[in-house]
């Protein structure tokens, strides 16, 4: 049951959502650290050890809030609630920024950091969009937290612009019912099943998803879709084309003439790599050196010309099933 251990600063007993907390998961085994930045024992751990840790959660008080301009769906990537996650996507793009250490990190300090979205959010001359989700998934946060929904209530009552977080989970319906004010965008990643088993291990289902997206417009949500990130493995035509072959029959008709697409291809890296070989030894490898090439320190990414052919092939299907709907970007 998560988590075996708790990892924590002495501090969240400080704040209401540390001591909740502290009682929901009193009967795990609490060790008390100085940072949720830096604990030597999870560092030293090697690298077989990753799926273990993953069990683990580390409570700490979030220090940084530098927003950082976006250009794609959002103005501003903000630092919020979460870092990390409880999944283990093979080429989880956390573990280029925190190694092995891509652990869930939840931060108590939640009213401090919605107070100043909200403040941000009113500094602007025009309405901007918001990224809360991307250092973590926000839906899979709330099953720890309960944090997503006053969220979604606040910044409907007193923020401007929206909010935008993307999700692998279909753990959505406690979200239907909030007042929203149309002020939240709600995107939801896919990839074909057969990958989703196998690459995106811990994750929800294809057709929980799928559910989970036509509720969310159902109740008003703005939606979008990620196909993300693009594998090219040896049958990948066939498997991205099954994946459009079902969203077309699966998504209700408001739903598609709702949504909007990103589509990004996966980057990948030697630290993922080294520890995808010694935790998951059995599993798919998704380094392909005839059709990768560095793309800056230690990380790799599709060759243009392979690149290119599938973003072509994906434009093509998608146009085909879903005339309304807008690619937005192609990365």
């Amino acid at each position: 049951m998560f988590p075996e251990r708790v990892y924590y600063e002495n501090t969240i007993q400080n704040y209401p959502l540390g001591r909740m907390l502290i009682e929901k998961y009193k009967s795990s085994e609490f060790i008390p650290i100085e940072s949720h930045n830096n604990i030597f024992e999870l560092r030293s751990r090697p690298n077989e050890d990753f799926t273990a840790m993953k069990n683990y959660l580390v409570i700490g008080v979030r220090k940084t809030h530098k927003y950082v301009p976006n250009t794609k769906i959002s103005d501003f990537l903000v630092p919020f609630t979460s870092s990390g996650c409880m999944a283990m996507c093979l080429y989880c793009y956390l573990v280029c920024n925190y190694n092995k250490c891509s652990y869930l990190r939840v931060f108590v300090n939640r009213e401090q950091m919605l107070d100043n979205l909200i403040k941000k959010s009113h500094e602007y001359t025009k309405e901007c969009v918001f990224e809360i989700g991307s250092n973590s998934d926000l839906i899979l946060e709330d099953t720890v937290t309960d944090t997503l929904s006053n969220t979604i209530e606040e910044f409907a009552k007193k923020g401007r612009g929206a909010i935008t977080f993307p999700t692998k989970f279909g753990m959505s319906d406690k979200l239907l019912g909030l007042r929203h004010n149309g002020k939240v965008i709600f995107r939801m990643s896919l990839n074909p099943q057969e990958l989703i088993k196998s690459v995106e291990i811990g994750t929800s289902p294809l057709f929980n998803r799928i559910n989970a997206l036509n509720s969310m417009c159902e109740a008003g949500y703005q939606v979008g879709i990620l196909i993300a990130p693009v594998i090219l493995v040896e049958n990948w035509k066939a498997l991205y084309a099954e994946l459009l072959d079902i969203l077309e029959a699966e998504l209700t008709q408001k739903t598609k003439d709702s949504i909007f697409i990103e589509i990004i291809f996966m980057t990948y890296s030697y630290v993922q790599n080294a520890i995808n070989n010694q935790a998951f030894p059995d599993s798919l490898k998704l380094y392909n050196k005839e059709i990768m090439t560095g793309r800056g320190r230690g990380k790799y990414c599709y060759k243009e010309s392979y690149r290119l052919e599938a973003e072509t092939f994906l434009r093509d299907e998608i146009d085909k099933r879903f005339k309304s709907a807008r690619i937005i970007y192609v990365v």
